[in-house]
This record gives structure tokens, sequence and C-alpha cells, in this order.
């Protein structure tokens, strides 16, 4: 997959230092990918959510932070919607929210 604002993720974990790891792991991982349907990510990560509007949730560091994705399966492209801790993700609307 091509992983569009990867800044996203290095604000992110410049703001969260614990988060670094687990982010860059979840990068490496997700760019290997060749995911064509919703059911590829689950079957890589059985903890994702497949959401409408082409959205995923990806539980990150065991779920203390929450990372919303728009896939485009056609095109091999991932945007970045949203990253956040699980309390702050609990006050957006997943399926709707733009670049965060």
């Amino acid at each position: 997959m091509n992983i569009h604002n990867r800044g996203t993720l290095l604000k992110f974990w410049q703001k969260h230092a614990d988060s670094k790891k687990a982010l860059e792991l979840w990068y490496n991982d997700v760019a290997s990918k060749s995911w064509r349907k919703p059911n590829d990510v689950t079957g890589d990560f059985a903890t994702a959510d497949v959401l409408s509007n082409d959205r995923v949730v990806f539980n990150i560091k065991g779920n203390k932070y929450r990372l919303v994705a728009s896939i485009n399966y056609q095109k091999g492209w991932l945007f970045i919607k949203f990253i956040g801790t699980h309390a702050e993700y609990n006050k957006i609307d997943a399926t709707t929210i733009e670049a965060y």
C-alpha cells in the first residue's frame, strides 16, 4: 500500500513518544501489503475494524491509540485520516473525519 501523509505519524509520535515503535511497525507492515478488499485488511490485522466509506480503524500499541485510514483498494492508496488516543477517538466520527 502507498501510505499518504506519513507526516501525521511523525507529528503524533513527537507528542506521544511511546507510540513511535508501534507506528513504525504498523507503517512498514502496511506498506508491504497489496490489499484489494476489506477482508484482506482484517486477514492481516484481526483487530482492525472495517467501517463504511472505505474506512478502517487500526488499534495501535495494544489499543492505547487508534488510527483511522481511508483506503482506495483499486489504486493501492491508504490515507491517514486520524490518529489519537482511545479517548480522542471516542469524540470523532471515524466514517467522516478528514485529515486530522
